[in-house]
């Protein structure tokens, strides 16, 4: 399986998308500061895991989020009021 996750920093007051096969791995590895565009928002917290059937499909989901940079759209997401797997499967 592959993830699309959101993760939010109080710090910052800011989200941040990605992707991954194991999002507990890549969630320490956010937090442990090993991402560049993280690294000023420790500590990060998970808002929304969705799950996708293949790494394609996480990819257009986490494209289709990047593409709308919208801070309402990912809180639809995370609220439920947006289905990203709807979305991607048009």
């Amino acid at each position: 399986m592959h993830y699309l996750y959101i993760l939010y920093s109080e710090k910052l007051d800011r989200y941040y998308s990605g992707r991954s096969g194991d999002v507990n791995e890549r969630f320490k590895k956010h937090n442990n500061g090993h991402s560049a565009a993280t690294k000023g928002g420790v500590p990060w917290e998970i808002k929304k895991v969705v799950e996708f059937d293949t790494k394609t499909k996480a990819i257009k989901a986490e494209n289709w989020l990047k593409k709308m940079k919208s801070r309402r759209i990912i809180e639809q997401v995370i609220d439920d009021e947006i289905d990203l797997k709807q979305k991607i499967d048009g």
